[in-house]
């Protein structure tokens, strides 16, 4: 995707994937030169980076999660996860939220509960395998005028109650289908292989899907403007995500 965006920009940038730990994230940072521009992180190192930078946005702060780092004279982190959702939600027209069920408890959750807090949504369900794990989420709800339910996903097979978005933030193979019968609007962030059992189902009833390549390529979008300053369509590098997912 960002390879897309720089053709599209005409800038000569390079844009590669480098494996690092957390343990070797530190000594990263430290070696890079003048030569980088920024940085994507994904899990599980986007709560490792955060005290490594000098400076971060202010969703950074409510989240303790970062995925974009500009570098420069300073380190300065930021979370495109959180308006790339949105504009996910948004372009699938999902844009009025008063209820909502997210399933998972890890930092993509917490992201998506202060995305979805955005949309207006005051109550809020948080389905894990495990309710010692959803600290984050809760926290992070509770702080933006939520009503939060921790439940465990194995005492929520028989529950019945709508909502009017459903996000999940796990595995496809965990997921029971028959979520998708009990809210008006799903968001899978997985996005390959695609379609998941959750998203099927969804699309078989009519139900709007927003699915983890919308995701990518709003939050891409994002990146490409911070660090580049142009900008380019989140149309662009989710058909350029599509093309290189079915050539593999």
């Amino acid at each position: 995707m960002h390879r897309a965006a720089y053709l599209e920009l005409g800038v000569e940038w390079d844009y590669d994937a480098v494996e690092v730990t957390e343990d070797g994230l530190s000594g990263f940072l430290d070696g890079l030169d003048a030569d980088w521009r920024g940085l994507s992180v994904t899990a599980p190192l986007k709560r490792a980076l955060v005290p490594l930078l000098d400076d971060v946005s202010e969703d950074v702060e409510r989240l303790g999660v970062a995925n974009t780092v500009l570098l420069g004279e300073e380190r300065v982190g930021f979370n495109t996860d959180v308006p790339g959702g949105l504009n996910a939600l948004r372009e699938a027209g999902i844009d009025d939220v008063v209820s909502a069920r997210i399933l998972g408890g890890g930092a993509t959750a917490a992201s998506m509960a202060l995305t979805l807090s955005r949309l207006g949504a005051r109550r809020l369900e948080v389905v894990v395998r495990d309710v010692t794990r959803a600290d984050d989420v809760v926290d992070v709800a509770r702080r933006c005028g939520m009503a939060v339910e921790v439940v465990a996903l194995t005492d929520h097979a028989h529950d019945e109650s709508g909502v009017d978005v459903l996000v999940s933030t796990v595995p496809a193979a965990v997921v029971d289908p028959h979520h998708a019968h009990r809210a008006d609007a799903v968001f899978d962030v997985v996005y390959d292989p695609w379609p998941t059992a959750l998203a099927a189902e969804a699309e078989t009833r009519g139900i709007p899907v927003v699915n983890g390549l919308d995701l990518l390529a709003h939050q891409a979008a994002l990146q490409v403007h911070l660090m580049t300053g142009g900008t380019v369509r989140p149309s662009l590098l989710r058909g350029a995500a599509a093309l290189e997912l079915a050539a593999r």
